[in-house]
């Protein structure tokens, strides 16, 4: 018996070798084919659209060689940096490439994706209703949606905004990897709109980003228009956010980044034809880091619920005579304190942790 095993073992054994020689044949060669992006970190390109204060010049050449060493030693494309301090945004600055190819550096103006931040803008227009009294956190979605199906238990835009209102979130490559254009967001539900709900409400936490869809269509019919008009009328227009736009396979959008996935042994392929706009609120937008410090000071800040038109502002016209000292932009000192403001800060402790996009 021992003759007829060795028989086969012997070819089996050389045929395992033979793959494995040429497995790391092939990842040798992958490995030489592709060179670091960016062999001399110094040698990347940057660009700043206007160079930092004199009192900030030091701060920002230590932040550039902490930017320059990791993208480097991350074999990034490229990426985006902006700062904001006591109101006022203080550094702007793009490293490496938008695009690799044709060499075509990042600047302050490249448009990102910025996924699940997205939901951080989406908040503020959720503010913005409540305070004018066009939503109510507690009422049943259907109030607001009425397209959206019953489930086995009544969920709330409250649930659905933490996250525990039992929506479902990926299950499949189709819902990561979407390709469909929508023009409102209600045209997002169908993916999930007949799946039940994955637990009864406020029993479990499990991340949605279908629920922040669902969250969008509510703004939609509560502000009596297009989710993405809304969001760029009330929200992006008034805070300066001239870069922030909704995300689509189907136009030509200027500036915005050419993305890339990591293919065989991390060798970078271009991805197209993806597109974001189905999931609206919960990560449809484009965005630089620039205007999202304009965002995040915005919040933070004494204008912020007068350049939104808030009604919390308008009811709080009185405060230098209440002897807070009145600011240039004519709002109060103190930071805003409105439904808008309190949402957006909420919000993005569980959302916003990008600060700097790049390419990978």
């Amino acid at each position: 018996m021992p003759a007829p095993r060795q028989a086969w073992l012997t070819p089996l054994v050389l045929l395992l070798g033979v793959i494995f020689a040429a497995g790391m044949g092939l990842y040798s060669y992958a490995r030489i084919a592709s060179p670091p992006l960016h062999p001399n970190p110094d040698a990347a390109p940057s660009v700043q659209d206007v160079g930092p204060s004199p009192g900030w010049a030091d701060a920002v050449k230590q932040g550039e060689q902490l930017v320059r060493s990791e993208l480097a030693a991350q074999d990034l494309p490229g990426l985006s940096v902006a700062v904001g301090v006591d109101g006022a945004l203080v550094w702007a600055e793009g490293f490496g490439y938008a695009d690799v190819a044709q060499r075509t550096p990042v600047a302050p103006k490249t448009r990102f994706r910025i996924g699940h931040a997205s939901k951080a803008l989406t908040s503020a227009a959720v503010g913005l209703l409540l305070e004018n009294g066009r939503l109510n956190l507690d009422d049943e979605i259907q109030t607001y949606v009425p397209e959206f199906p019953k489930k086995q238990w009544p969920i709330t835009l409250r649930q659905l905004m933490g996250h525990v209102a039992g929506i479902r979130h990926y299950e499949s490559e189709a819902d990561q990897r979407p390709t469909t254009h929508c023009e409102r967001a209600s045209e997002g539900l169908p993916r999930f709109a007949n799946d039940p709900l994955r637990f009864e409400p406020e029993t479990e936490y499990r991340y949605s980003i279908f629920g922040w869809v669902l969250v969008s269509a509510a703004v939609e019919a509560a502000a009596g228009e297009s989710f993405f008009t809304f969001m760029r009328t009330q929200i992006f227009d008034p805070l300066g956010m001239t870069g922030t736009t909704v995300d689509s396979s189907s136009e030509s959008i200027p500036d915005r980044t050419t993305f890339y996935e990591s293919g065989f042994v991390g060798v970078l392929r271009p991805v197209s034809g993806l597109d974001y706009s189905c999931f609206a609120g919960g990560g449809a937008f484009l965005s630089t880091p620039s205007d999202l410090v304009r965002f995040g000071l915005a919040m933070n800040g004494a204008s912020c619920c007068s350049r939104l038109r808030s009604p919390s502002c308008r009811r709080r016209r009185g405060c230098a005579r209440a002897q807070r000292r009145p600011t240039a932009s004519g709002g109060c000192s103190t930071p805003c304190r409105s439904q808008v403001s309190r949402f957006v800060w909420r919000t993005m402790r569980a959302e916003l942790s990008l600060v700097v996009p790049c390419r990978s």
